[in-house]
């Protein structure tokens, strides 16, 4: 399927995949999320906290999406998402490390603005 037709059918993008590889096609209400910083903070004096010392954090992290399975209804391509790292699991695609969420898991959507959208307040 050519990837015209597969955005006018509403599908997503296939990461880029090389000659040999198999096309991916998510299940379900799955989410693949592009994998968030290595996770290390630093505090508000500077100092840098690995995130091998910190307690495991109920710290929501927000990604982009790369690819959405058929039965997701509000999440796109593009979008960013915020969801707690550990309902995610890891994936390795084409050789690239992603995270694998299920539509349930995420708690915000952050949709990019339309081109051409005007925000209101803004007369120019």
């Amino acid at each position: 399927m050519a990837r015209s037709s597969r955005s006018a059918a509403g599908l997503a993008p296939v990461p880029r995949r090389e000659s040999g590889s198999p096309e991916v096609k998510l299940t379900g209400d799955r989410i693949v999320v592009a994998s968030p910083e290595s996770g290390e903070r630093q505090s508000r004096g500077g100092l840098l906290i690995p995130a091998t010392a910190a307690p495991a954090p109920k710290r929501c992290v927000w990604s982009e999406v790369v690819m959405v399975g058929p039965d997701v209804r509000t999440a796109r391509p593009g979008d960013r998402v915020l969801f707690l790292p550990q309902a995610a699991l890891e994936a390795e695609i084409n050789e690239e490390e992603y995270l694998l969420l299920r539509e349930r898991d995420v708690q915000a959507l952050a949709t990019a603005p339309e081109p051409g959208d005007r925000q209101p307040g803004q007369y120019l």
